[in-house]
């Protein structure tokens, strides 16, 4: 199952033809029509690439054909693909890619020297891995421990000194 762009319609087939709008423009790359998020002669439509915005300030706005399609008709993604006939089904079942959470057991937090691993550090933080990376090039959080060329850990000891001072705080 995949998206196929180069099957949406053409803009200049799909607004006039299924969407029905009218331009008052003949000319140009962006040509005014009726709004039908409002009703009123706002909405500014690129002529080459589909791409859409209500000058009204209405906030209706899009890259192409596909994201109007799902602003008038309220459909997701997959739903105004399909009716657009640019989402292609094949005959194998979806695959979820595996997710990998490496989490020590929380036997590893009661050894004081366990090298814990940033799944186990984010699981017993509560913070996001990208937050945990921030907050040790400001200095806010523990610099972790270098094992080996690409591998970090942090020390179990400390990690759960840090929490405690937060808990302090």
């Amino acid at each position: 199952m995949s998206f196929d762009r180069t099957r949406l319609p053409a803009p200049s087939d799909y607004y006039t033809g299924t969407a029905a709008l009218k331009f008052c423009e003949r000319k140009g790359k962006w040509r005014t029509t009726e709004c039908r998020f409002h009703g009123h002669d706002s909405m500014r439509i690129h002529a080459a690439t589909g791409a859409f915005v209500c000058m009204a300030g209405w906030g209706a706005r899009g890259g192409d054909v596909l994201a109007y399609h799902m602003a008038e008709h309220g459909q997701d993604f997959i739903t105004a693909a399909k009716a657009l006939d640019c989402w292609l089904e094949d005959d194998k079942p979806p695959t979820r890619r595996a997710r990998r959470i490496a989490i020590e057991t929380l036997d590893s937090l009661k050894t004081p020297e366990a090298l814990l691993r940033i799944s186990t550090v984010v699981a017993v933080t509560g913070l996001s891995e990208s937050s945990i990376r921030r907050k040790v090039a400001s200095g806010d959080f523990l610099a972790p421990v270098k094992d080996g060329t690409r591998c970090t850990r942090w020390v179990s000891a400390k990690v759960q000194n840090w929490l405690r001072a937060k808990g302090a705080q």
